[in-house]
């Protein structure tokens, strides 16, 4: 598990909005000198003779201050997403090494099997799978009857020729029949031991189950078994 947040957007390049302790605010909120300043060079720059209006020179100050607070609203706002996510990274560790459910259409072929769990019979009473590789190629056919309860179907990694394929991410379709062999609709999800939880530069924070990344989202829970 990645230890660290890259790209977290939490560290800004301002400082404008930013107290500490003992440190004295420096936007136009928090100084009024600033605000004097801002006020005697619009007046001292205007012509004498169309002199600004006060209403209009006030609402060029309100709109200064405006902008300074939007832009410590963003900043804040920024922190507390690293924040956010740094607590997801830690609520993540302990599903390190687990067996984890997920939602996906790829499977994660690790250590050379990969896990589907097929729900019960219903209106459909066997599914019919298929994995593919990235381009689309088949690899591997099967037929499972349904049972009264949800079960595991186990790829052990090989394509129809008995060829071991390399770990990865792969493909795969479930297609559910009834008994006279009618297209049913079935759901199907994904079984993977979780390797490492991290988040790329401007993404989302992903679960990693070998070599398939998945939002948490995704997650349907933690497989025991």
């Amino acid at each position: 598990m990645s230890g660290s947040i890259q790209g977290s957007g939490a560290t800004t390049g301002t400082g404008s909005a930013t107290t500490g302790s003992g440190t004295k605010p420096t936007g136009i909120a928090g100084d009024f000198n600033t605000f004097l300043t801002l006020l005697t060079t619009q007046l001292k720059n205007q012509d004498p003779t169309k002199a600004m209006d006060t209403n209009e020179m006030t609402n060029q100050l309100v709109s200064f201050a405006t902008v300074e607070q939007q832009i410590a609203v963003n900043t804040n706002l920024a922190k507390l997403i690293g924040l956010q996510q740094g607590a997801q990274l830690t609520a993540a560790a302990p599903l390190m090494g687990e067996r984890v459910e997920v939602e996906s259409d790829r499977l994660s072929l690790q250590g050379g099997t990969a896990t589907l769990r097929l729900p019960a019979a219903d209106t459909a009473q066997q599914a019919v799978i298929r994995v593919m590789d990235a381009g689309g190629r088949l690899l591997r056919e099967a037929t499972v009857k349904l049972g009264a309860t949800a079960q595991e179907w186990v790829w052990d990694g090989r394509n129809m020729a008995g060829q071991r394929q390399p770990d990865g991410a792969y493909r795969f379709a479930v297609a559910g029949q009834d008994a006279a062999g009618a297209p049913q609709p079935v759901t199907a999800t994904v079984i993977g031991v979780a390797t490492a939880a991290k988040r790329p530069s401007g993404g989302d924070l992903q679960l990693e189950l070998g070599k398939l990344a998945v939002g948490f989202d995704a997650v349907r829970g933690v497989d025991g078994g």
